[in-house]
């Protein structure tokens, strides 16, 4: 059972699948709500507060991409994207519209778990402290996962602001895709997994560019990424 309940919210249309992640959840020691339209679970989202969404993408009335860009607009909680089995494409737009991370349709439950724990378990706010990482224009304050550049904030989600934490503490410094993937996902990258990247795109465009006008992250082709300060 885990210390504190984590609140669980299931965006799926699929009763029959809903019906029987919930008790294998709640036994995990989750609390667990469930809807089955998009505007139902934005409008649960809109009044509570969750942990984590576990959002399908073959919602009835808006599908889940639409559901997931209302979402960002007013929340960055964590969102495991649940896409079709072997479509690749849904994958990737998953993660261009700010999930966190994917898991294809059919899943087993067991591994459904292992990723809403590796996701929840990176986010621990226990092991998180009132400290402000300060590198060249960027400040973040880890506790409320905020980001500026200069002045401005940066419209980050969880897993973003962990990869840009991530890249300026190696600043100047390679990080593997591996290490990325371990240290801001929570799990092992896999060779044809392209999530990291996705990720890290991200990041990059919502950075923008340095006094040189170049980006901050630097591509190492085949090896990771690294932060180039704005002095390079």
């Amino acid at each position: 059972m885990h210390l504190e309940t984590k609140k669980l919210l299931i965006i799926d249309d699929d009763i029959e699948m809903c019906e029987l992640l919930t008790p294998f959840l709640t036994i995990e020691g989750y609390q667990v709500e469930v809807t089955h339209t998009g505007y139902a679970g934005i409008k649960a989202i809109q009044s509570n507060t969750y942990d984590l969404i576990l959002l399908d993408v073959g919602l009835p009335d808006i599908n889940g991409f639409k559901t997931l860009t209302k979402i960002r607009s007013f929340s960055q909680v964590l969102v495991l994207m649940l896409t079709a089995r072997g479509d690749y494409d849904d994958r990737i737009r998953g993660l261009e519209f700010g999930a966190d991370d994917y898991l294809p349709k059919p899943y087993n439950s067991q591994e459904l778990l292992a990723r809403i724990n590796a996701l929840l378990r990176r986010n621990n706010p226990s092991i998180i402290t009132n400290k402000v990482l300060v590198i060249d224009e960027f400040t973040l304050h880890l506790k409320t996962k905020e980001a500026y550049k200069t002045d401005k904030k940066l419209n980050l989600t969880t897993t973003e602001f962990t990869i840009l934490k991530l890249l300026l503490e190696y600043s100047d410094n390679l990080i593997s895709k591996e290490e990325l993937t371990e240290l801001a996902l929570g799990r092992q990258f896999t060779l044809f997994d392209r999530a990291i990247d996705m990720h890290v795109s991200n990041v990059r465009k919502k950075t923008g560019v340095n006094i040189h006008g170049k980006t901050y992250i630097k591509t190492v082709r085949g090896l990771g990424y690294k932060y180039c300060s704005t002095a390079d």
